[in-house]
């Protein structure tokens, strides 16, 4: 990555700087139907029921999830998971498939869409918020915590790519959740105002802060909010890095492509990154301790360095686990690489 160009760098930051684009407002309606498909990107296990949910954030946003549960079951209330995650991605991708493997292992498990995006609420559509979406997390253990099958005090959270930060700082400000984990983890807040491998000085930081208050101006004379640059491209022109076509082979293929995924179809607002540049999330690190942690990441993942360095800077109990050979994308949902075992037995021996 250290090879990147500061203009590629930012240009990946999901910035949207002095994008001329407007929001698709097709595309827009074209999410809004879409949520009455029901298509997942994986297939339900036989051992496993799912359930469509909604629920209420603290700011009262109505979130909508799937709640999975084991189909055999005692009467006794069980150990309870929220998943979210990557950023820009949906319920029916990498957060369902997680919890759909989670729920095979005994956990009663929701998966949900953030606040702005997919099937849940909030306007204007597809921004993000460091602390809405921490909020997010919080929501979603306020209801797994009343419902009869779960035992609220059994309670932990997973996230996926940038919402493995936003599930650090959840657990560091919320004591309810009892354990964490995370997979192929991003830091947005750092990789926004810092690029990636922090390499954007402060002439470049100013800058983007310049450009994106001339995009408040367009936004406010438009009386919309434009839309940044598109995600992922429909075509790659082939030389990207080797991240970037790694999110192409999820996104944009059959394997992960999702109608309502920003991921797959569009793009965040032009102004998002405002919210993140001066909020570091994982400040708090430290809080989470004396409750576990536990950290997954591919060997060669490109994001590999925030997790490491969450780890460093995390107190005890935490682990670190590397995965031989696996780019980041394979933590979104190769199965025979994503270490589901591990998992299981990590929640199960810090949740009771």
């Amino acid at each position: 990555m250290k090879g990147l160009s500061n203009l590629a760098v930012a240009s990946l930051l999901f910035l949207g700087q002095s994008c001329a684009q407007s929001i698709n407002n097709q595309n827009v309606e074209n999410m809004k139907e879409t949520a009455k498909t029901e298509h997942y990107t994986f297939e339900l296990s036989n051992k496993v029921t799912r359930q469509k949910v909604t629920f209420n954030n603290r700011y009262g946003i109505t979130l909508t999830g799937d709640l999975y549960s084991p189909k055999s079951r005692s009467n006794e209330a069980l150990p309870a998971l929220a998943i979210s995650g990557p950023f820009g991605a949906v319920k029916e991708q990498s957060s369902g498939l997680y919890a759909n493997q989670m729920a095979e292992r005994g956990f009663v498990v929701l998966a949900f869409d953030p606040s702005y995006t997919g099937e849940s609420g909030g306007e204007p559509r597809a921004v993000a918020s460091p602390d809405i979406n921490t909020e997010d997390f919080s929501s979603a253990v306020d209801f797994l915590g009343i419902q009869k099958i779960v035992d609220r005090n059994k309670i932990g959270i997973i996230g996926i790519c940038g919402w493995a930060g936003f599930a650090l700082n959840a657990t560091a400000i919320d004591k309810r959740i009892k354990a964490v984990a995370t997979a192929s983890m991003y830091d947005m807040t750092r990789v926004m105002s810092k690029g990636y491998n922090d390499v954007v000085t402060l002439e470049e930081r100013t800058k983007t802060l310049e450009q994106l208050g001339e995009q408040r101006w367009k936004d406010a004379e438009a009386g919309i909010f434009h839309a940044g640059a598109v995600l992922n491209p429909e075509k790659l022109k082939g030389d990207e890095p080797q991240f970037v076509k790694e999110y192409y082979d999820y996104y944009r293929t059959p394997r992960g492509f999702h109608e309502r995924s920003l991921n797959s179809t569009g793009a965040w607002n032009a102004t998002n990154a405002l919210s993140f540049m001066n909020m570091p999330i994982l400040t708090y690190i430290k809080e989470i301790s004396p409750r576990p942690m536990l950290l997954i990441a591919g060997e060669k993942a490109h994001s590999r360095y925030f997790s490491e360095d969450a780890y460093k800077n995390a107190s005890e109990p935490k682990e670190l686990m590397i995965i031989p050979n696996a780019v980041h994308v394979d933590l979104y949902d190769n199965v025979d690489v994503i270490p589901f075992d591990k998992l299981e037995i990590f929640f199960k021996e810090h949740l009771k």
